[in-house]
């Protein structure tokens, strides 16, 4: 028992009330069976109640606090037996002047003074009492404690996946703007269509996807905002090849996941390349699993380097960290192959 600032395990005082009755009330008919005496059973726990009490909350609230937190475990050893004598010797003495002057009748001898017996067995029976209240006070210290360092991983992985998504969108549009710049050079007249699907996919950035999770309708269709805007910029040397299929409605998922893969696929299939050039992309719900394919060219000038996976930049390492923090290992599987100058990416991720 203790009382806390933990909101999720603070003992309210209505509880402790009751922990105390319940025990009295227990301890009481207890004895009172033992004796075959229940008045003398509710006058000796009435008086040996406030003892426990006073031990108890001695112990948890101020001796354990300053003497075992901060190892000072023989002064704590050395302070809890002088609290429990010094108890004992106070109840022996009122149970003496107050109730009976048999003080033990449960005792193999009748006694009229402290003896070392009754000291012994009365600080056992203190002890017990002690340690019962202590172990609820370190259970409730262990959950209140968890739900902590639970609270804090929490937030960690929170204000982590907030930074990763925060570093897509400028990824993103430095790569777009770029594009803009040479349009815009060249004076072509594809520069205000772009600029406005742009900005239609700025809205969706910075608005929509604040949430941990978003519709795979909304983000299909970001998708295809950015397909269009990929196909005025690049023409009819550019082949998007894209399928839809199974039920998208009400399926969610982690926002701009699937179109870092899209972009990343432009950036080395489509502009470290000459020539037509086809993207394949297919979204197919099964059951509550979306299994999205894309692949496309590999870089002419990077055929025989490292493969797209490691030079990829920020966005496939920052997707497959959102993925580790957003979902649990059953929920997704990811994997990459290069296979005749192809390079294909596999997602698998649940959706509801």
């Amino acid at each position: 028992m203790i009382l806390n600032s933990g909101k999720l395990y603070r003992i309210q005082l209505q509880y402790h009330i009751i922990f105390w009755l319940t025990y009295f009330v227990f301890n009481t008919f207890r004895w009172g069976s033992y004796f075959n005496d229940y008045a003398y059973s509710l006058k000796t726990n009435l008086l040996g109640f406030p003892i426990h009490m006073a031990l108890c909350y001695l112990n948890i609230l101020i001796l354990m606090p300053n003497l075992i937190y901060r190892k000072k475990y023989l002064l704590y050893v050395l302070s809890i037996l002088s609290a429990i004598f010094i108890m004992v010797v106070v109840k022996f003495n009122m149970t003496y002047l107050l109730i009976t002057h048999n003080v033990w009748p449960e005792g193999p001898e009748t006694i009229d003074k402290l003896t070392l017996n009754y000291t012994i067995d009365m600080m056992m029976g203190e002890l017990y009492v002690m340690t019962f209240v202590t172990a609820i006070k370190i259970t409730f210290d262990f959950l209140r404690e968890q739900k902590r360092v639970t609270d804090l991983e929490k937030s960690q992985l929170e204000t982590e996946l907030l930074f990763l998504k925060s570093q897509i969108s400028p990824h993103f549009f430095f790569n777009t703007l770029n594009n803009i710049y040479s349009l815009a050079v060249e004076k072509s007249d594809k520069t205000p269509k772009i600029v406005l699907k742009l900005s239609e996919l700025m809205r969706y950035m910075l608005y929509d996807t604040k949430n941990k999770k978003q519709s795979l309708e909304n983000e299909i269709l970001c998708i295809q905002n950015y397909l269009d805007l990929e196909r005025i910029r690049n023409g009819e040397r550019l082949e998007v090849k894209m399928s839809v299929s199974g039920d998208i409605h009400d399926k969610e998922i982690s926002p701009i996941i699937l179109l870092t893969f899209i972009e990343n696929a432009f950036k080395h299939g489509v502009n470290k390349n000459t020539g037509k050039v086809t993207i394949d992309i297919s979204f197919k719900v099964k059951e509550n699993f979306l299994h999205f394919t894309i692949s496309n060219p590999t870089p002419e000038i990077t055929v025989h380097k490292d493969n797209f996976n490691k030079s990829s930049g920020i966005g496939i390492e920052n997707v497959k960290k959102r993925l580790e923090l957003g979902y649990n290992k059953n929920d997704y599987k990811l994997s990459f192959k290069n296979k005749k100058n192809i390079f294909v990416v596999k997602l698998v991720i649940k959706v509801s």
